[in-house]
């Protein structure tokens, strides 16, 4: 009986439903064609009737139609300017009853600490004065955790709060809820079976999480960052030979506390290869592959290396550049022999005209007119396109120092064998006013300020005036360049300078200098520069203690220097402010004795090689000699040579060679020679930090004084030093620490374990 009624319940309800269904249905085929004869809108606060009438498709004068009514209701939605929108006809009126969406007054944000509220701000969608929608608020919390989970912090959590207003405003305020950085605290790998877990961490971006990475956000889990190290994995396994090798998977996995993750990379190593034969198809008329099998660096037997391909494509596309064919194909080859193991590669060479340069357009230069960035081109519009030449152009122009950015591309000309070289540059500040502060072992604290310009007018010129002080020096100076005098490559100029130093440690006196020299410089080939200069400079020594050697005591006065001198100069740095390959060798002689008291000949060799050991650890050989004799007449203390402090790390400044070891002051000498070795690697800290550490050991010694009696010691034994410093390029200045311990000297040479050179520029 219960379930006899409980039908009769169900059937009545369906006939309830149906007959409503019925007079809707009715309602609406009494609507459906019916004229409207006007149109009112209700609900409105701050938009205008028309704008919401010409967003209708149902219009005055038209019949009204259920189509056309969802056409209209759609377009008022997609305007985002209302929450909800009702439409009905009424007599022939047809009435629009709109609730607009508020709008927003401020955008807060409460309790961002680690991420700033412009960085925040610049990414949300919604803006003050603009139309709130839930969508748009939606859409700016899942920004807002985007941008923590790309800082690392997965555990952010973000609630929007709406603050109302009078006149349909809002507040819109998220509160931010930052929680601690998401890291790392282990990765594993599967598959591997060639190489350890802890030799493929060395490979990979992504650390685990441990205390001494507190500089560094490689520990933070970064979703970017784990798909750079599976590329990193695939590099590092194409390297070794594993040609077949994959990642087949990296998952992270976020434990339950939601402060760190566990990365596991799946990988398949696949079978090692070695190289097979090698080849070189040309299909450039006059050019052989024979004669490019030397810039294959893909020997047969050797295992596979995908970077070793690498490295012979662009060897290959160099040398046909140089020869003048700028767009190239090189593509390589590969057969694979599964079964041996071997892959056999050819190179080949697609067809390409010889090109010749059509035009070379600049490109952001605001400042630097375009003739100073042209003079620096070793190609000139007509020539025939050489990669070697655009090179040296590209390392001339960054070695002017006035661009932070230069890039070179090459863009086909009106022809097939046309080049267009466009050169875009990005201007830094050339002219500085700075203030400087700072600290170094041989000067204690020191200040400077000067005026530079370094591209005056935008004509490449280098003006410079400056004033330095410091507990032993103070010093003023002045100097001009011409970079392209009489519009020739011969760079002009002229220095001049006064400088008191108080050289009380090292001698026990005190000497003003006071000099001019203009100067030339000019190439003479391509690498091969030439300086040529005169020097007319005034010593004044004076204010020796009463304790100082008697051979100190005998060079107070006053003495005038009038020589001429040169250097020749032989420069293959690929860079000349940070050079990482390559050498660099130079000449300098002096002579003294046109005019003036002093009378003598000076010459210095120096040489520096750099070998780029991997892509930041840099090694650099140097070695330095030099000779002055005099024409008459000892030479004296001021134009004798001293060795010592940032010279020859640790010994103090003047710290080796002739000595009155009576007194302790240091002489001077007339022969030296210094060699050096010098490594800069990373420590480990993101490259952005400016931070790299460096192991140095330094030989050489000083020796030959015209003073001579028996206090006087002088050996010509090598002095050799080993040690470790820190340089960090910082936002106050570059800061170098050098830690130096003699490990071959003499009894009475003075030591220095530590030299500091800090400076700052505001």
């Amino acid at each position: 009986m219960f379930r006899s009624g409980k039908l009769r319940i169900v059937r009545n309800a369906a006939l309830i439903a149906v007959l409503i269904l019925s007079v809707f249905v009715s309602y609406v085929r009494a609507q459906e064609g019916q004229p409207i004869r006007d149109i009112v809108v209700e609900g409105n606060q701050r938009i205008e009737i028309s704008t919401i009438q010409n967003y209708l498709t149902l219009q005055p004068g038209s019949n009204y139609s259920g189509v056309e009514a969802d056409k209209s209701l759609k377009a008022l939605f997609a305007t985002g300017l209302f929450s909800d929108v009702n439409l009905r006809l009424q007599g022939g009126t047809l009435i629009v009853r709109v609730t607009e969406n508020p709008v927003v007054n401020r955008i807060l944000l409460e309790g961002n600490r680690r991420i700033q509220a412009d960085q925040i701000r610049n990414e949300l969608q919604l803006k003050p004065r603009q139309v709130y929608t839930r969508a748009k608020v939606q859409a700016d919390t899942q920004r807002i955790q985007q941008i923590y989970r790309r800082s690392g912090r997965f555990a952010a959590t973000v609630e929007p709060k709406v603050i109302q207003l009078p006149q349909n405003r809002v507040d819109l305020v998220f509160e931010i809820t930052e929680g601690p950085v998401t890291g790392v605290s282990r990765i594993r790998f599967i598959g591997n079976q060639r190489f350890s877990d802890s030799r493929l961490r060395e490979e990979i971006q992504t650390k685990e999480t441990a205390w001494y990475r507190f500089l560094s956000s490689d520990d933070s889990y970064d979703p970017d960052r784990v798909t750079f190290d599976r590329e990193k994995l695939r590099k590092f396994y194409l390297s070794k030979g594993f040609a077949d090798f994959r990642v087949i998977n990296a998952v992270a996995e976020l434990l339950p506390s939601r402060e760190s993750f566990i990365i596991t990379f799946t990988v398949e190593e696949g079978d090692r290869y070695r190289f097979g034969a090698m080849d070189v198809v040309s299909q450039i008329k006059g050019v052989e592959g024979a004669q490019l099998l030397p810039f294959v660096t893909t020997k047969t037997g050797e295992f596979y290396n995908a970077d070793q391909v690498e490295s012979t494509i662009q060897d290959i596309t160099t040398e046909l550049g140089r020869l003048g064919y700028a767009f190239v194909d090189v593509r390589p080859e590969v057969k694979k022999d599964r079964e041996k193991r071997i892959i056999d590669i050819t190179y080949t060479i697609g067809e390409s005209p010889r090109v010749f340069v059509e035009r070379i357009d600049i490109i952001g230069n605001v400042r630097t007119l375009d003739k100073v960035i042209r003079r620096e081109f070793r190609l000139a519009e007509g020539d025939a396109f050489n990669a070697a030449k655009l090179r040296r152009t590209r390392t001339r122009l960054r070695g002017l120092n006035f661009f932070d950015k230069v890039e070179i591309t090459e863009n086909r000309g009106s022809a097939p064998d046309k080049v267009v070289l466009t050169t875009e540059v990005t201007e830094r500040s050339t002219g500085e006013l700075s203030v400087g502060v700072g600290y170094s072992t041989t000067e204690s604290v020191l200040g400077d300020i000067s005026i530079r310009e370094r591209n005056l007018l935008g004509r490449g010129q280098d003006l410079k005036i400056g004033f330095s002080l410091s507990t032993r020096r103070q010093q003023v100076d002045m100097g001009f360049t011409e970079p392209y005098f009489l519009d020739r490559e011969l760079a002009a100029g002229i220095d001049v300078s006064r400088r008191r130093t108080d050289y009380e440690r090292r001698s026990s006196l005190d000497q003003t200098t006071t000099q001019a020299s203009p100067r030339f410089a000019y190439p003479i080939t391509e690498h091969l520069s030439q300086q040529v200069y005169y020097r007319i400079r005034q010593d004044k020594i004076d204010d020796i203690q009463f304790s100082a050697s008697r051979f100190i005591k005998a060079q107070e006065g006053t003495y005038l220097t009038s020589a001429i001198g040169h250097s020749l100069t032989y420069d293959r740095r690929d860079d000349r402010i940070e050079p990482t390959t390559g050498y660099v060798l130079r000449l300098s002689q002096e002579v003294a004795g046109l005019g003036g008291t002093e009378r003598y000949l000076k010459n210095v060799l120096t040489g520096y090689k750099y070998y780029s050991l991997s892509e930041d650890v840099v090694l650099s050989l140097g070695a330095e000699a030099g000779i002055i004799n005099a024409l008459g007449d000892d030479v004296r203390l001021p134009n004798r040579y001293f060795i010592g402090g940032d010279t020859f790390r640790g010994f103090e400044t003047g710290g080796i060679g002739p000595r009155d070891i009576t007194t302790g002051d240091a002489l001077g000498g007339e022969k030296y020679y210094k060699a050096e070795a010098d490594v800069s690697f990373p420590i480990g800290l993101p490259n952005e930090f400016g931070i790299k550490g460096r192991l140095f050991t330094e030989i050489g010694a000083l020796w030959d004084t015209s003073d001579s009696g028996p206090e006087v010691v002088d050996s010509a034994s090598p002095r050799v030093s080993i040690g470790t410093g820190v340089q960090w390029k910082s936002p106050l200045g570059l800061i170098r620490v050098d830690f130096g311990v003699p490990v071959v000297k003499e009894d009475y040479d003075e030591d220095e374990l530590v030299r500091i050179n800090f400076g700052s520029r505001f």
